[in-house]
């Protein structure tokens, strides 16, 4: 069923390692546009093209051999690499939003994994919720963002890894990464790369999740809070739990708060919206290393200040 409405040009939610992604026919301007109407979505901000192996993602893109290395080391997995793209794909062109490159990620979700054999074709396939909101981690949150909005959602469960993937960009002369995520930096570093420059904010963003503001709850966020304050709910790590609220890792594991992160900050937001008297989420201090650093990367973009219009309810 997926398939053919996939086919038909309409949108389908799926689950994947990271996150539920919001599918659609990579190859149809149409079905791509209506993507970036489901959600929202500024046509500046580029959509990760997900593909069923390494073989189809060499027919996109431009692979040197540290792609090739890289991606034989991490995929399918959650990395993606922004790389050329190769002229007369059949790739819309709203999908990179008019830069010369495209983004690539192969899933490791068992049901993605099904959907692009079934499908064929590559799928855009940016997070299933409303842009800028919380990213989604079950079917339930793609229907509460998007319900109304897209055709269907596969239901397949909780997302293990809870974050989105790590975005890296080898178009220029060394590697950039765009995105902290799923997979860290030290194992980039780890796999063989010398150095990873940051992203010169002078350019158009080249990935998804680049903005300033992202990931926002409703709620205000307070970031490396010691205790919450009056009317706040927390939002703990490791044996640091103070007050009402919920704990990202009692144990104090990087990958446990990471796949808790989106659906604690949704489940903090309806507590507070269900009291109705305000408040926020204040959050403890969470190590940056590892996976805490795409943990951080994430707070700080939803805790970044929103305009009006990113503030009011989707």
């Amino acid at each position: 069923r997926a398939v053919a409405l996939l086919r038909a040009g309409e949108c389908v939610a799926f689950p994947t390692e990271t996150v539920y992604g919001l599918g659609a026919d990579a190859c149809n301007e149409r079905a791509v546009a209506a993507v970036f109407a489901a959600k929202g979505r500024p046509p500046s901000n580029p959509l990760i093209v997900h593909v069923a192996g390494l073989r189809e993602a060499m027919a996109l893109a431009e692979f040197s051999s540290a792609a090739v290395r890289l991606a034989e080391r991490f995929w399918p997995g959650p990395l993606t690499l922004v790389l050329t793209r190769k002229a007369d794909t059949g790739l819309a062109a709203a999908i990179s939003a008019g830069l010369p490159s495209v983004a690539l990620r192969v899933p490791a979700h068992p049901v993605a994994q099904r959907l692009l054999a079934a499908f064929g074709e590559p799928l855009a396939a940016p997070s299933a919720n409303p842009s800028g909101r919380v990213s989604p981690t079950t079917a339930r949150h793609v229907m509460e963002g998007l319900g109304g909005r897209i055709a269907a959602v596969i239901d397949g469960g909780t997302c293990g890894v809870g974050i989105e993937s790590t975005v890296l960009s080898l178009c220029g002369p060394h590697p950039v990464l765009l995105r902290a995520g799923g997979v860290p930096r030290e194992a980039l570093l780890a796999a063989g790369l010398d150095r990873l420059d940051v992203p010169d904010p002078a350019q158009p963003a080249a990935s998804p999740g680049m903005l300033e503001s992202h990931y926002a709850t409703r709620a205000p966020i307070r970031l490396n809070a010691d205790r919450p304050r009056p009317g706040e709910l927390w939002l703990g790590f490791g044996d640091d739990m103070q007050g009402e609220g919920l704990n990202l890792s009692p144990a104090g594991d990087l990958a446990e708060a990471a796949a808790n992160l989106f659906s604690h900050l949704r489940a903090l937001d309806e507590m507070l919206a269900a009291r109705g008297q305000g408040g926020g989420i204040a959050v403890a201090r969470i190590p940056d290393t590892g996976l805490g650093a795409a943990i951080n990367d994430r707070l700080r973009r939803a805790a970044a200040p929103r305009t009006a219009q990113e503030a009011a309810p989707c």
